[in-house]
């Protein structure tokens, strides 16, 4: 379902919210940043900084966007965001819980101007609970979702820090998945408009799914840390480091991945120890483990086993991730001399997806253009930017 013709207003900033926005743009929709006559949306201006002078999470998540500056604090200007969302399907923001009421751009004040619209929140903790005031960063949300626990081998030692930002991408996907189901359910008749609220701690929490039954149930086998089959509990689901100080990842969790790689690494000895739940067994095949793959390098041992179904592959880093064939064929990411780089929109549609506007818009770049659509004739737009309302 392409969302050409669905606007949405985004007044989030940062990662989350925009990265959910840049979702929805891929799609098709028309996304508006609205941002302030000051510093706008801050990512803009967070280093390491892009060609074009702009913080990199800025270009990546900002592309095919338009720009209009508005003083929400300011009563022409807000009057001026009214007028937009009016003709508006979406509004998205990522303010603190009473920050859009201390605004009058909250969803009760908004649907006086439009009552079909889909307004959307999303925030660390959500609108409500006893957490829900608390600022909070990414580290936080995967912390109390019981995640940053399990990112360690065992309770001993101590939690380690994801590599990506998973609260926030989760957020970022999850509300435009929302997003998406909201404006469906409006265009099939089956609601009007309606009010969103999304904790990105309460997705990440979503995410314990492989855990959920112990820890909700009270099982005193509760799932610890590198303690169950997909935390390193098991010898054949686990990371090894190989010849060249680089690492693989095995993943036969099914008996006919493990047979396939015994017999591909010449190990048939060990078929029948797969499922063992003995402790000295299970450290014993570790051990085995640890010295067979530092016999060859990662990439070695990817090109012994690129042909065997036993649920194999190598460590990458970023900078190998964005050069390995795999994503180049998919043609996830692009690189072009007239635009900044990206990694493209994940989903590939059998009908083709239509090119998306590669422009990352300059602070205000679209204010005039937004609010003559809005009914402000010339005179009207001039004096709202000499008054510093908009920009």
């Amino acid at each position: 379902m392409r969302l050409d013709g669905v606007r949405v207003l985004d007044l989030s900033r940062l990662l989350p919210g925009p990265y959910a926005t840049q979702l929805l743009a891929d799609s098709g929709a028309e996304v508006v940043k609205i941002e302030d006559t000051g510093a706008g949306d801050y990512a803009r201006f967070m280093g390491p900084e892009t060609a074009r002078g702009f913080g990199v999470i800025f270009d990546m998540v900002n592309r095919g966007k338009r720009s209009v500056a508005i003083d929400l604090k300011s009563e022409d200007g807000r009057d001026a965001f009214y007028r937009l969302v009016e003709d508006a399907d979406v509004v998205l923001e990522g303010f603190r819980p009473g920050v859009v009421d201390r605004l009058g751009v909250d969803y009760e004040t908004l649907t006086e101007y439009n009552d079909e619209l889909i307004y959307c929140s999303l925030t660390g903790y959500g609108q409500e609970g006893p957490w829900a005031d608390r600022a909070g960063h990414d580290l936080n949300y995967v912390a109390l979702a019981g995640l940053l626990d399990m990112t360690r081998e065992s309770s001993d030692e101590k939690p380690q820090m994801p590599g990506y930002p998973i609260g926030d991408m989760a957020g970022g996907l999850f509300t435009a998945f929302a997003v998406v189901e909201a404006v469906l359910a409006r265009e099939l008749g089956n609601s009007g408009g309606e009010y969103i609220d999304i904790a990105m701690a309460d997705v990440v929490a979503s995410f314990a799914q492989p855990v959920a039954y112990q820890a909700l149930t009270g099982d005193p086998a509760e799932p610890r840390p590198g303690a169950t089959s997909l935390t390193g509990g098991v010898p054949w689901y686990d990371s090894y480091e190989t010849a060249d100080g680089t690492w693989v990842t095995l993943a036969a969790l099914e008996p006919q991945f493990w047979d396939a790689f015994c017999e591909a690494v010449g190990r048939t000895d060990l078929v029948d120890e797969h499922g063992s739940e003995d402790p000295d067994v299970l450290a014993a095949l570790e051990d085995e483990l640890r010295d067979l793959f530092r016999e060859r390098t990662r990439d070695e041992w990817e090109t012994q086993l690129a042909d065997v179904d036993a649920a194999f592959a190598g460590v990458y880093s970023p900078a190998e991730m964005v050069d390995h064939p795999q994503f180049k064929d998919r043609g996830l990411l692009e690189r072009s001399d007239d635009a900044p780089p990206r990694i493209g929109y994940p989903a590939r549609h059998a009908t083709g997806s239509e090119a998306t506007d590669e422009a990352v818009p300059s602070q205000g770049e679209h204010t005039r253009q937004y609010l003559a659509d809005a009914g402000y004739d010339e005179e009207e737009i001039e004096l709202l930017l000499e008054s510093g309302v908009v920009r």
